[in-house]
């Protein structure tokens, strides 16, 4: 199916590994022309190189971290007038008890998560209004919509951005222009990798033993992880021309884990 994008220009910020990398691969496949932003540079190049091989689209590596008002700016230099806006990070790490959290940790995950994506949308929005067509997406967790303790430093300022998201998203909508969001948890990235392969040396078995246990124990309905490739195919329609009577939602993607009718 043809997604109607070939041809744009796109930012994904934190796309050079995980879900990030996924949602590129996906667009680069549709002939979007990316702008990838990441803040290791050996990755980044490492990620871009691939995806161009994969899919012969045009990949711009910046090497970025989009935290800072410096390095926004610097990212919208190379694509001042992006199309489609995909934003995400690595996730912070899990926390095991709330009140470890600091004041500079809160800070930090705030300046990342929340400040940077929002000054993006309020940077890019007037132009895509103006061209009458912009496709804005939230990488940010299912711990948005279903709290859990570990996921705090996440959850937390990611709900905040959805918030503001969907209130944009009512604005922006009649001049042909999309903001939703997606709401990922159970994906087998190299940081869920990680987590696992501690827990897994812990118990002296290997890390597929550790991760079919958490299956098994999570009762993950699809009877596996989902990969990078599963979600970008899913992104990468958020950010279609079909999508164009779709916004200001929030899509969870997690194997059927979670439920809600609504």
């Amino acid at each position: 199916m043809d997604l109607g994008i070939r041809g744009r220009n796109a930012i994904i910020n934190g796309g050079s590994a995980g879900l990030g990398y996924g949602t590129a691969m996906a667009l680069a496949g549709e002939g979007v022309n990316l702008f990838v932003s990441a803040r290791n540079k050996e990755r980044l190049e490492r990620a871009c190189e691939s995806i161009r091989g994969a899919t012969g689209a045009t990949v711009h590596a910046i090497v970025a971290d989009h935290a800072t008002v410096e390095v926004r700016e610097l990212i919208l230099e190379r694509c001042p007038e992006p199309d489609i806006f995909v934003g995400t990070c690595s996730p912070p790490p899990y926390i095991e008890d709330f009140r470890d959290i600091s004041d500079a940790d809160w800070r930090v995950n705030l300046d990342l998560t929340f400040i940077s994506p929002v000054e993006f949308i309020r940077t890019i929005v007037n132009g895509m209004c103006q061209r009458r067509w912009g496709r804005i997406l939230n990488i940010a967790t299912a711990a948005v919509k279903f709290p859990h303790r570990w996921r705090i430093l996440s959850g937390a300022p990611r709900a905040a951005l959805v918030n503001y998201t969907v209130a944009v998203a009512r604005v922006v909508a009649p001049h042909g222009v999309t903001i939703n969001s997606l709401l990922p948890a159970m994906h087998d990235t190299d940081g869920i990798r990680d987590i696992y392969a501690k827990r897994a040396a812990e118990k002296g078995i290997s890390l597929e033993e550790e991760l079919d246990d958490a299956i098994r124990t999570i009762g993950i309905p699809a009877g596996r992880f989902g990969s990078a490739i599963d979600f970008g195919a899913i992104a990468a329609m958020f950010c279609s021309e079909q999508s164009n009577y779709i916004t200001g939602q929030s899509l969870v993607v997690d194997g059927g884990v979670t439920n809600a009718t609504y």
